[in-house]
């Protein structure tokens, strides 16, 4: 797939040992370390990096979602 957009320094490159290195802004924005694990997903026709997170620092990450739920008349 080709896209009409210049390579810009958030373009990697594949290595030989299909390494690739996070650009240090992005880095940077996510606050990732070396040695953090990153979960690999495809979907459709990328590839997704998600940082693994320990379960204590996702507290609080919903904050502020709406919960509320419209619920039809004859239910409770």
């Amino acid at each position: 797939m080709y896209y009409d957009t210049p390579i810009d320094m958030n373009t990697v490159t594949v290595s030989p040992k299909f390494q690739v290195v996070i650009p240090l802004a992005v880095r940077a924005a996510m606050g990732l370390r070396a040695g953090e694990k990153l979960r690999v997903m495809r979907y459709e026709d990328r590839v997704e990096l998600i940082p693994v997170r320990p379960i204590r620092k996702m507290r609080g990450f919903l904050k502020g979602m709406d919960t509320t739920i419209e619920r039809e008349g004859d239910r409770l």
